[in-house]
């Protein structure tokens, strides 16, 4: 194709075989199983970390060779109950059934000389339920003996077993079971089809226990869709992350790892060891190495590594295997490619910025010298919602900047040492903008990896316009959160004396940060980023970082056609 399509996946094939688990997620919630296999979305909870704790014997393929399906013969005693059946097991087997268009890895098959049953481990209890098993585990199992049917067995049941329970379930294959689990593999075909993800389910008691609720957003979705009063918008988004970032700016240190640590080892010999389970992403500032150990053991646990200059630079990001969302990249560039959807964001992300820096001088700046400033921003927020063209976009943007700019001079205390005339930077000039880009540098660092979290490519952005090495969908996700998490930190660092001037170097006109000044700013960006904050849509609380990932999905949301306009973060 020469130019994107927007229509271009519903136009692709679907994959010739469903697998079987995919049916169990369609058949619990659609949008979960579209996420998952169409979208190639996953995210662990605690469930999900057990489920895989429970399958852990039954994950590892048996030695024995599995046993080819009987021959019928007339002569041949091969009733299931046969009191001389010896039971053979088979463990983690793959099988395949074109003609139902199933695949499956089976957890456990039991073998008789009449028949086989396949028997899927669950981590929960027995459920209070008729037949003691929910329907989207009744519907898995009975898509494994299909399976194994059209393979030459005789299979008539399953089993499920309970973990926490410690108790098998029999599960007949009856014809009412087998009608619903083929109509389940029609449907979730069509819907695969079709390249439009499901609704989500509306106050669905299934959405605080699913692992990608915030992937999913439900109640968010649901919410921008309105009736608003209609919908109410559930605490399901964890307010912070458990993991947290691993800065290592000290010269000359090596990363490693050992076992399941990171290690990072000065000059003088020294280790610290961090569990790799307590680190979101890893930061290397300057001239740090890193073994290829430990990045091949990062990238399997998809953790990033985000390079940096001495300086704060911010180079790249070594991640894993790309993500597998293609259909949220095709939908990216093609309006990217289009010059009145892409301008459509642009001005969202615009109008955040100007809002969310008229916000930080309402709050601070003095009466007499804030009244002028905060009309001509708010003029220019109006402006910028209804820029024509990109360019008038870009025009009012600077305006607004060096507007806001010239109050944030006047938020500096008199006494502090420190003063600034304007945007200055490739080198700036002077300690404030110093600090300025090397904050601006880690924001744009959490912007890049919460929009490829989201499956999106951070090069291609709708304000910012493509240019080599620059992540443009990074920094215009960046830019509702330049004055309220950046100008933010290097206020209180400058105000709070924090920082002084000791804490910087001069050289050839450039000013730069030495490494105890480094160190101060890297601390007060992330108490900043893991400050909790009400979201003015939703109502709760939940840090910056986790409003970041919020945004970048709500993004994604909006580009895919789930919600009407993308709502950037204006805080009150």
């Amino acid at each position: 194709m020469s130019t994107l399509d927007p229509d271009f996946l519903a136009q692709q094939d679907v994959p010739e075989l469903i697998p079987a688990r995919m049916l169990n997620e369609f058949a619990y919630c659609p949008r979960l199983a579209y996420l998952e296999w169409v979208q190639g979305e996953f995210a662990d909870n605690l469930d999900t970390i057990e489920g895989r704790f429970a399958h852990r014997r039954v994950d590892r393929p048996s030695n024995a060779p599995v046993p080819d399906p009987p021959v019928p013969d007339a002569t041949d005693a091969l009733a299931p109950n046969a009191a001389d059946d010896s039971v053979l097991h088979s463990r983690s087997v793959m099988l395949s059934a074109p003609g139902e268009g199933l695949i499956a890895k089976i957890d456990l098959m039991e073998f008789s000389s009449a028949s086989v049953l396949p028997v899927d481990y669950k981590r929960g209890k027995v459920p209070s339920v008729p037949g003691n098993a929910y329907e989207p585990e009744q519907v898995q199992l009975c898509a494994q003996g299909l399976i194994l049917r059209e393979n030459g067995y005789h299979c008539e049941g399953g089993i499920i077993y309970f973990v926490e329970s410690r108790r098998r379930v029999s599960i007949p294959f009856d014809d009412a079971l087998v009608q619903r689990t083929r109509e389940l593999v029609e449907q979730l075909r069509t819907v695969a089809a079709a390249g439009k993800l499901p609704p989500p389910l509306v106050d669905s008691p299934k959405c605080p226990r699913c692992s990608l609720v915030g992937i999913c957003l439900p109640d968010e979705v649901a919410f921008l869709n309105g009736p608003r009063e209609s919908v109410a918008v559930r605490h399901l988004v964890p307010r912070r992350d458990d993991a947290l970032p691993l800065y290592v700016a000290e010269q000359g240190a090596a990363v490693g790892k050992s076992g399941d640590e990171i290690t990072v080892r000065n000059r003088d010999g020294q280790t610290r060891s961090i569990r790799m389970i307590d680190v979101s992403h890893v930061c290397l500032l300057g001239n740090v190495q890193v073994s290829a150990q430990a990045v091949r053991e990062l990238a399997a646990a998809s953790i990033p590594i985000c390079h940096f200059s001495y300086g704060g630079w911010f180079h790249a990001v070594t991640a894993g295997m790309t993500h597998k969302n293609v259909e949220l990249r095709i939908a990216q560039f093609a309006a990217a490619a289009n010059p009145r959807r892409s301008l459509s964001f642009a001005r969202r992300f615009v109008v955040g910025k100007i809002k969310n820096a008229r916000t930080i001088l309402r709050r601070h700046l003095p009466k007499p010298e804030a009244a002028d400033t905060l009309r001509r921003l708010a003029i220019l927020a109006r402006r910028a919602l209804e820029a024509a063209s990109a360019a008038t976009l870009l025009g009012i943007e600077g305006i607004a900047a060096k507007t806001y700019f010239e109050g944030f001079s006047l938020l500096l205390k008199p006494d502090s040492g420190f003063n600034i005339e304007g945007r200055n930077r490739r080198p700036p000039r002077d300690p404030v903008n110093a600090l300025l880009s090397f904050v601006y540098a880690l924001l744009v660092k959490d912007a890049a990896l919460a929009v490829l979290a989201a499956g999106f490519d951070p090069m291609l952005g709708f304000f910012h316009r493509p240019r080599y090495g620059r992540p443009s969908l990074a920094l215009d996700l960046a830019e509702e959160f330049r004055p309220i998490v950046a100008d933010s930190t290097v206020l209180t660092l400058i105000n709070n004396g924090e920082v002084n001037p000791d804490s910087f170097i001069r050289r050839a006109g450039a000013v730069a940060l030495t490494d105890a000044g480094r160190r101060a700013v890297l601390a007060a960006y992330q108490r900043r980023m893991e400050s909790l904050v009400t979201h003015p849509i939703f109502g709760y609380r939940i840090s910056y970082q986790r409003i970041m990932q919020v945004q970048a999905r709500l993004l994604a949301r909006a580009l895919l056609g789930d919600i009407p306009r993308y709502p950037a973060f204006c805080t009150r």
